[in-house]
Order: structure tokens, then sequence, then C-alpha cells
């Protein structure tokens, strides 16, 4: 994507990461401007040569731009009602309004994904880009910013391309998932510099996780199966359960469901060394459950009986790592074995792919530093936020993006607003 604009010396909106948020931010800072009868100077940079790497690989190159049904349940970080408050303000209906307005219409799958019809994120992208710049947003990369500085007037931001003063900020910089496409963390350190804290640990979501060597899961590499995956913590409560494609690889376990589970793996493994996982390889079903199919099947025939549910070569294993005979009587004692190697399967995690390979970032700065209504800072004036950089990250399924859409459109109204009130008061 050429890029033929220069960094002007000043701007009267900054928008730091031209990514999702930040391209929706300057995309709705530049439509609320000239809504009030104004046109704002908005300058988007980022340290990328190519913009939008990490929507070009969102959802395997097809980018799930949002989920059918969004609420504050399908995320994690931050409080649920202060996401709902944010989620409210710019919701599904019209994340899929404003795209079809500049060109981009979706599908939905089964699975409730929107994905545009023509099953490339460069469509999505490429709107982005489109409707930004008619509102009046410059965009400009690679011009990754080292420094910003607040001033009695303003900001000031260093960047590789030179100094750009500005009146208001949008911070839009990503997290530390996917570094490779521009989020490495130097928006952190960024809030960091302006006043703000960051929440503890930070560590990926959405991130496969690695099993040890040796481990009998990851001779089924390659396996695809719905599964459910449980949180349990040191003292026995079940923490959370996520069910839905769950995929057996040769370092551990990647899919939907240990996707989602990751994050929370993570965080509550920094509070409790007793957390465990476990799988349900039959989800919605009990030990009891189970253990009555068996009975029900006479009870002489336990492979036979898997098999009607499970593939051969897992329920063969099962069967082995519960020491149950695979034919013959069962005993009961063997079969409440057995139950409960195929409803909780330990899993011996022993670590994750981390950063490089995770679709977001768990943790950042606290939304409670953040105002909601205005997404601007509490401990800075004149600083907004945006993305994935807040303590907010979703579920697999397009939430992520979801939140980019409306923090975005949060953040880039209410700067430019900011401005067109204060020009407007005699």
């Amino acid at each position: 994507m050429a890029n033929p604009e220069t960094l002007p010396a000043s701007s009267d909106i900054l928008v730091v990461g031209a990514g999702a948020a930040g391209l929706f931010a300057s995309a709705w800072a530049g439509r609320a401007a000239r809504e009030d009868g104004m046109r704002l100077g908005i300058v988007a940079v980022d340290g990328a040569r190519k913009l939008g790497a990490k929507i070009l690989v969102a959802g395997g190159g097809r980018c799930n731009v949002t989920h059918w049904k969004v609420t504050e349940a399908d995320y994690a970080g931050a409080t649920p009602p202060a996401i709902r408050k944010v989620l409210g303000r710019f919701t599904v209906d019209d994340t899929v309004a404003f795209f079809k307005a500049a060109g981009v219409e979706f599908y939905r799958e089964d699975t409730g994904k929107l994905f545009p019809l023509t099953d490339s994120a460069r469509t999505v992208l490429d709107a982005l880009v489109r409707e930004a710049g008619l509102a009046g947003a410059r965009l400009v990369h690679p011009a990754r910013v080292t420094a910003i500085d607040r001033g009695a007037n303003g900001f000031r931001a260093t960047t590789e391309a030179g100094v750009i003063e500005a009146r208001r900020v949008i911070l839009c910089s990503g997290g530390m998932s996917l570094p490779k496409t521009g989020s490495d963390g130097a928006g952190f350190s960024l809030a960091k510099s302006l006043g703000h804290s960051l929440t503890a640990p930070i560590v990926p979501a959405l991130v496969p996780l690695i099993l040890p060597d040796g481990d009998w899961v990851r001779e089924f590499s390659g396996l695809t199966l719905r599964a459910e995956v449980v949180l349990w913590a040191g003292d026995g409560r079940r923490l959370k359960a996520f069910t839905g494609s769950t995929l057996c690889t040769h370092f551990g376990l990647s899919g939907p469901s240990v996707l989602d589970i990751s994050r929370h793996w993570l965080v509550e493994g920094d509070r409790d060394p007793k957390l465990r996982l476990t799988i349900n390889w039959l989800p919605g079903q009990s030990a009891e459950q189970v253990e009555r199919i068996f009975v029900e099947a006479g009870n002489r025939h336990p492979l036979a009986t898997l098999r009607n549910h499970l593939p051969d070569r897992l329920a063969r294993r099962l069967c082995e790592v519960a020491g149950a005979p695979p034919q013959g009587d069962l005993s009961r004692e063997a079969r409440r074995r057995l139950a409960q190697a195929v409803v909780a399967t330990p899993l011996a995690i022993v670590g994750n792919r981390g950063f490089t390979i995770a679709e977001a970032t768990a943790g950042g700065v606290p939304l409670s530093e953040v105002r909601l209504e205005t997404m601007e800072s509490r401990a800075c004036p004149g600083l907004h936020f945006a993305g994935e950089v807040l303590d907010v990250d979703g579920r697999i399924g397009g939430f992520n993006f979801q939140w980019a859409w409306a923090s975005g459109f949060v953040a880039g109204t209410a700067a430019a607003r900011a401005l067109t009130r204060l020009a407007a008061t005699p």
C-alpha cells in the first residue's frame, strides 16, 4: 500500500496506530467534525510499512469482522458493566451499517461469525483506509512513535518520520500479540509515560497451549473434535469452561475452546499455582451419565460403546489410560475410572505459544482510568484510548474487532467534538 503522505508539523488530532481501532477512530473523528460544520486536521501514524497486517491475517485471511450477537459476557479484563457501556455506543448493527455503506456486505456462518462476502480481509482493510481518507484523515507510515510529551497546549510526539504536535491524541497502538504486525507493546510504554498504570499480568490471549513431551494427547496431532475444556481452581471450584472445536497438535492443543480458555489459564495461574485444566471429550455429559451409557450398553464392550461417540484411536487410548479392558466385563471401579477419563482428562499444560502466535493480549490500560463516555484519560486530559491497548479482550469469533469498532467510534467522535465545541465557544 503506497503512502504518499509526509508527516506534517502539527494536527488537531493525532491517532497513534492505524490498525482496526485507529482507522475507525480516524474515520469517525473526521465525520464528527464535519457534522459539526468543521474540518479538523487528523493524522494517523503507524510504524508499519504496509498498513493493516493484523486485519489481513484475521480469520485465516477472510477477516471475521464481528459476531452476530455481542455482549459483555464475551469479554474479560475490565468489569462487565464498563465493557457493556462502551459496546452499547456502537453495536453490531452499527458495524454492519457502516461497512455496508462503505461497500462491504457480510454473510453469517453457523458459528455466528460475520465475514465479508468476498471472503477477503483486503476488502475490509481497503474500506477502512478509504473511509478514513474520505473523512479527511491523513495516514502516515512508517512513522513509529517513540515518545509523547504532554505540554501546556497539547502533545508533542516524536516519530521515526519526525516530530508532530497535536491538540489531542488517540492511542490505538494495540497490545503485544503478533508483534511482527506492529503491536509489540510500545503503546503500553507510551501510556505509562503519560501517567497510566497497566494491569498485571499482561499475557497472551487466544493462544495455543503446550503439553509436555511424551504426553499421550500429542499422539493425536491433527485430530479435531468438539470438546469442553474446563478450568479448575486449586480448591476445586469450576472457574471457566469453553466448548467448541478442539484441535490436538504436535505441541499440545489449539482450536476455539482452547484459545478461549488460554487467557484465563494464564491470568489465574499467576494467582493460583494449583490451577488445573481438564478436557471433556463428550461435552455436555457428566461422569455419571457416561457410566450409565456403559451400563445400558451391557457393560461388556466399553471400546465398542465409546466408538459410537469418539474416534476409534481416541477411544482405545482412553481405555488404556483408565486401565479399563477394551472388551469383556467392566468392573464398577474400571467403569468409574473410564468415565472420569472421558469427561475430565487432566491436561498437564507446560506453556503457551507466546505473543508471536497469540491473536490478542490480556491486560493493558485499566478501563477505570478512562472516562467511558469519551474514552478520554482521567490522568492525562486530551488523551483518548481505543482497541487492544486497553484491558479488554474478547473470545474468538470477531469480538475483539467489535471492541475495536466500538471503542474507536467513541474515542474518535469524542476527541473531535471536544475540539469543535471549543471552537464554538465565544
